[in-house]
């Protein structure tokens, strides 16, 4: 298999956690399963593919040598080469694979046998994030107000009342598990279930703690910052790692995603990382030229209008625009010219009519048309 792809063919990014690669590995391979594709021979090779990547993936060391080397490191070592029928190769496997598979298929129980539940993650949160338009073009320090599950802070999750103890469930003796034996034209068969009395805990709380009334979790607002970097835009997720609920029996806590949303701008538009602005000049300006006031994310500056700007007309103003996110520098802005008509007045008008029938446009003070416009209009 080299050169071949391992986080292609288990369908995650580079930066994937260990909980991330399990979770695509358990996917793909019940997807693919020989037992599921019987006598289909590209199915049991992609079975074998992805239970090679995920024997590398999985081993930190194996990881490390696959993402400094390539598949190459591994040639000839015979990774999956495994009988992946009736007889599996587990070999590399992190833990108790039988279970993995089984869970595939059969969820914690299979034969009526239950295992013993250990750390569990907590559960991810997700919430929007509002924003202006110049905070997410610039970045900006925002505060969210989150409600989640938290461990109590009176039993710290034990679910008893301090100075309390659970008492051992009579009903399984604290193994978690009830056993039934029955006989069978085969002969006798035992089946283990989860203990309905204790759940599978070993343990049965008699006095449940007043806070969070022997579930070990209370609900609390908490308010988190939020570091938003420049040029975020509708729909990026910003992601909190650690700030969902909490784990239980130990486990890590979950992660909180925040969906950008950002505001309408009364005058600015987005296009990629440049921002669109109409800018309002008389016909005047558009005619004759000269400078005008712009308005920019950095505050207001001053261009020069060419002559015989016509409407629509555009001008890019360079790294006026928005921070490229995970890159350098910025956008442009974009300046769209809408030219207007005012209302003219008698000496107006007049000077207009001299350049549209062509006159010499010569006074006594020698100046030209053009010049007697720009009296006219008081320096327009």
């Amino acid at each position: 298999m080299a050169g071949k792809d391992y986080y292609e063919i288990l369908g995650i990014d580079k930066d994937a956690t260990d909980e991330d690669i399990k979770k695509a590995y358990r996917s793909m391979a019940k997807k693919y399963h020989p037992d599921l594709h019987p006598g289909d021979k590209e199915a049991e090779q992609k079975f074998k593919e992805i239970n090679e990547a995920y024997e590398v993936l999985s081993n930190p060391d194996k990881k490390a040598q696959y993402d400094r080397f390539g598949s190459s490191a591994f040639d000839g070592q015979g990774y999956g080469q495994g009988n992946y029928g009736g007889g599996f190769d587990f070999g590399g496997f992190e833990g108790n694979p039988f279970n993995d598979i089984f869970d595939m298929f059969f969820g914690d129980d299979f034969m009526g046998k239950r295992r013993e539940s250990g750390p569990t993650r907590g559960a991810d949160l997700r919430d929007e994030l509002v924003m202006t338009f110049e905070e997410a073009a610039l970045g900006a320090e925002k505060i969210v107000n989150i409600s989640r599950w938290e461990v109590c802070p009176t039993c710290h999750g034990s679910k008893a009342r301090p100075g309390s103890n659970p008492q051992t469930c009579p009903q399984c003796g604290g193994t978690g598990q009830i056993r039934t034996v029955r006989q069978t034209p085969l002969g006798s068969m035992t089946s283990v279930t989860t203990c309905p009395r204790c759940h599978g805990e070993g343990k049965i709380i008699t006095e449940p703690c007043p806070e969070c009334r022997g579930t070990g979790r209370v609900k609390k607002s908490r308010k988190v910052t939020v570091k938003v970097p420049a040029g975020v835009d509708n729909g990026h997720i910003i992601t909190l790692r650690g700030e969902g609920e909490p784990g239980e029996k130990g486990g890590p806590p979950g992660d909180l995603f925040l969906t950008i949303t950002v505001k309408k701008h009364a005058v600015f538009k987005r296009e990629g990382y440049d921002v669109l602005v109409d800018v309002k000049i008389s016909m005047f300006k558009a005619a004759l030229g000269g400078e005008v006031e712009i308005p920019t994310l950095g505050g207001n500056i001053k261009i020069n209008v060419p002559e015989g700007t016509q409407p629509g007309d555009t001008l890019r103003v360079k790294g006026k625009g928005i921070s490229k996110l995970r890159g350098y520098g910025k956008g442009d802005e974009i300046v769209t010219f809408v030219v207007t008509i005012p209302k003219l007045n008698a000496k107006q008008k007049q000077i207009l009519k001299e350049v549209e029938t062509g006159e010499p446009g010569k006074n006594k003070d020698d100046k030209t048309i053009l010049q007697k416009m720009k009296d006219a209009l008081g320096g327009e």
